[in-house]
């Protein structure tokens, strides 16, 4: 029930926006945007259905980023506890992705931990046979 009023009050936003805001106006706005967030913005069919896969995409990356770098093993009460204060923090961050590249940004963290960890892993295994 909730969940079918913020539907309504959101498609109710995006038609009083839409009838404020002229064309050029979004023109300016989308060629402001960063990269990956234009590109979801330009070719998914609405702006709901594209705010929303920008956030699933932040949090998954920001995840995955605190995986492979900061992550230690902790009993799972904590990890629910860590990745709900993560699940908020990047409400915020999906605001900041609009017009910074925080997605670009956390994709080349991502890769450079990847990159960190096999040859961390490579060098235990060698380690390992060595002794």
């Amino acid at each position: 029930m909730m969940l079918n009023m913020m539907a309504l009050l959101s498609s109710y936003l995006n038609l009083v926006l839409l009838t404020t805001v002229s064309t050029e106006e979004t023109m300016d706005v989308m060629n402001r945007m960063s990269g990956i967030t234009r590109y979801l913005y330009e070719n998914l069919p609405n702006y709901d259905i594209a705010g929303y896969v920008t956030f699933v995409l932040v949090f998954l990356l920001s995840a995955l980023v605190y995986k492979l770098g900061f992550a230690k093993k902790l009993p799972i009460r904590k990890n629910v506890i860590i990745y709900t204060f993560l699940f908020i923090g990047c409400i915020v961050l999906t605001f900041l992705a609009l017009f910074l590249p925080m997605i670009e940004g956390l994709i080349i963290s991502a890769l450079i931990l990847i990159v960190y960890k096999s040859r961390l892993w490579r060098e235990k295994r060698e380690q390992a046979k060595q002794a």
